[in-house]
């Protein structure tokens, strides 16, 4: 059966005769640890499907030899240099024409899918006739194109939605979210659900089978795909984007949904259409920011290895965030023990877990387990067993001074202590501690369940092995790390002060609050900085202003000192700078006639690039990368414009000087230029 393949060597595909005629196609990338779609991998498989297709087997199985994982996608470094080179319009038709060479094959073909499934993993799925997954936890199954600023451009767009039907497709393509096994089976992408050892075997028995497809799943597949229904979707779809993203800052939601609108004819004409529609994304300015973004991403998860020596989590302070922190680490694996002074604080965090819990795990037969590994702990007992222990109380140096004076001498020799102070320098806070090399700043972002970053914060007494546990943590509890230097407000918080004071100078001024929100999301921002004010808290952010205030130079504008010690603190108590119902922000109408002031984007947005330079030059991180990975995945900078010193490049740091002078003219010294825009990692 294999006799068309006869003296061809194969580096990445290795094929073998199956029961009853059926051929068992293993990719397997040499070098790799993971399967990636490269050029060199689907010239090779294309060869194979030619000889294949001369003398075709009774069936064709193509499954994954390697252990965790199906196929990632394509290879984005790969994908990222035929932009440069201008060569991303052939290296999409070769995918095309590949796939389909799979998908015309003249015998039932199945792919056998375990583990991670995404992209081009996806696309080489869809272009078989039937599909096999396997119910383990790991296996997921996405198109995840639209984040990096494109879609599936190797015939996804147009095979998906001709499978499963348009509604079920653009719910997956245009969220890029990642399916289980079930989930994909519920829509009709998936065909057969087995157990992880029975897969092969299982998509063996479907290429002898062959499946028919519930007619409702192929009705739905043909009705809304016609000409007249997708004129009607693709506006209600078009709608639908625009809640979320705007077409300026990210064109492909909307580029995919007009070529599925207007495209039709033969498979090859959707699949040029698909084709010209990607290879014109891929060379927009969001599609390489965002890109930009993946590779940074990458570089934060490569900074935590997998050795980090901690199994037990001691969290002193059970309010939202320490009782958070706490719940998550349990979730993601750790046995964790939950402190604080009085066991209502405990018992509300405890209350809180069990939400979360009940969110996240959705097999209730493993929620008790995932809840046992969370304990309330009002002696502090814990603090003997951890390997790790965070501290989350009240945020004045002198109250955790006395705690780590009362917890170091308990911890054990090797344990890290580890603080979640969100400005405080942790010069001040190591003066007497006994062991400072173990002691570093571990600072989360708030929702800590939602917010991607944690700040390794140094100090110059650290040893460079605790910052490396610490990162490996990180990644084990599925965060991003960031090193960053102990100074006031370490990165974030010292890039997102002076737009936050910013904003509440401009309401001081008398713009209303919806109309500065109104500009920072018009900028790319992903809410106004007002409503994050409320959001994070206005006791927080009055925390904050009072260390980084002085530190920064940066006065309070008047009027708002009161405001911040009023009590009120937003969203938590339901009133702020706006009134709160049910989590949401009841902002007031602006009137018809309104008309926000020129210069009120360059007022918020020109301020946090201030500080990101100056930020830079103090060394907080080691290079521009770091700092706008920090910024976007901490503060939700404007992803598509490849973050703060990114964006300077694009602009200009020149251009961006001059405003800044400007602005200093007409409203004082806090717009006068930092120290470092003549640096030379601006351009």
């Amino acid at each position: 059966m294999l006799a068309g393949l006869d003296g061809l060597r194969f580096r990445h595909w290795h094929a073998e005769s199956a029961a009853d005629g059926i051929v068992v196609l293993s990719f397997d990338r040499a070098g790799e640890s993971v399967n990636t779609l490269a050029q060199e991998v689907l010239l090779e498989l294309d060869a194979i499907l030619e000889r294949l297709a001369l003398d075709p087997p009774k069936g064709l199985v193509v499954r994954s030899a390697k252990p965790a994982g199906f196929i990632a996608g394509a290879d984005i470094r790969e994908f990222a240099a035929f932009d440069a080179k201008g060569t991303v319009g052939d290296a999409l038709r070769r995918g095309q024409q590949v796939f389909q060479r799979l998908a015309e094959m003249r015998c039932p073909t199945v792919a056998a899918i375990h583990g991670h499934c995404m992209g081009g993993g996806t696309e080489i799925a869809l272009a078989c006739r039937a599909r096999v997954a396997s119910n383990d936890a790991s296996t997921r199954i996405g198109l995840p194109e639209v984040k990096l600023g494109i879609y599936p451009g190797w015939g996804g767009s147009v095979r998906l939605p001709r499978l499963v039907g348009a509604p079920a497709a653009f719910d997956m393509m245009l969220t890029g979210r990642a399916f289980s096994a079930k989930q994909a089976k519920a829509i009709g992408l998936v065909d057969k659900v087995v157990e992880p050892a029975l897969l092969t075997d299982a998509a063996i028995d479907l290429a002898r089978k062959g499946v028919v497809r519930p007619f409702k799943q192929r009705a739905l597949a043909w009705l809304t795909n016609l000409w007249p229904v997708r004129q009607a979707l693709a506006p209600m779809l078009v709608k639908q984007v625009a809640r979320k993203a705007r077409k300026d800052h990210y064109p492909a939601p909307y580029a995919m949904i007009e070529t599925w609108r207007r495209a039709g004819g033969s498979i090859q004409s959707l699949l040029s259409a698909e084709r010209k529609s990607v290879m014109k994304l891929a060379s927009t300015p969001t599609a390489r920011n965002l890109t930009r973004v993946f590779f940074l991403q990458e570089r934060l998860k490569s900074l935590g290895g997998k050795d980090h020596g901690i199994a037990r989590v001691h969290v002193v302070g059970a309010g939202v965030m320490g009782g958070d922190i706490a719940a998550w680490s349990a979730y993601k694996g750790f046995e964790v023990t939950l402190a604080d002074r009085e066991q209502r604080f405990i018992d509300g965090a405890l209350a809180r877990a069990q939400d979360m819990f009940a969110k996240r795990v959705k097999d209730e037969t493993k929620r008790p387990a995932v809840a046992a590994r969370l304990r309330g702990d009002l002696m502090g007992d814990g603090v003997r067993n951890a390997d790790l222990v965070i501290e989350a109380i009240i945020e004045q140096p002198d109250a955790k001074r006395m705690l780590y004076f009362e917890v170091e001498p308990q911890m054990k020799p090797d344990a890290l202590l580890t603080t979640n102070t969100s400005s405080i320098p942790l010069g001040e806070l190591r003066e007497q501690l006994t062991r400072p090399a173990h002691f570093a700043g571990l600072h989360y972002f708030n929702p800590v369940a939602m917010m991607p970053l944690v700040e390794i914060i140094r100090h110059d007494a650290m040893a460079e092995d605790t910052q490396r546990r610490l990162a490996a943590f990180c990644r084990a509890i599925d965060k991003l790390p960031v090193p960053v230097a102990g100074t006031p407000g370490f990165l974030v918080n010292r890039v997102l002060f002076p737009y936050m004071l910013e904003a509440m100078a401009a309401y001081a001024d008398g713009i209303p609050g919806p109309a500065i929100d109104k500009a920072a999301v018009k900028f790319g921002m992903p809410m106004g900085p007002i409503e994050l004010v409320d959001t994070v808290g206005l006791d927080v952010a009055a925390s904050v202003g009072r260390e980084l205030a002085p530190f920064l130079g940066l006065p309070i504008p008047a009027g708002l000192e009161n405001k911040l010690e009023s009590g009120k603190r937003g969203k938590k108590d339901g009133q702020g700078f706006y009134t709160w119902e049910e989590g949401k922000p009841r902002k007031p109408e602006l009137p018809k006639d309104y008309k926000a002031p020129d210069d009120l984007e360059d007022r918020l947005i020109l301020p946090m690039l201030n500080e990101s330079v100056a930020a830079l030059h103090d060394g907080v991180v080691t290079d521009g990368d770091l700092l706008d990975a920090g910024v976007i995945f901490g503060t939700g900078f404007a992803p598509f414009r490849g973050g703060p010193i990114q964006y300077i490049r694009t602009v200009g740091a020149d251009v961006l000087v001059a405003k800044l002078k400007a602005l200093e003219n007409k409203y004082g010294a806090r717009f006068a230029p930092r120290a470092g825009w003549d640096s030379p990692a601006l351009r």
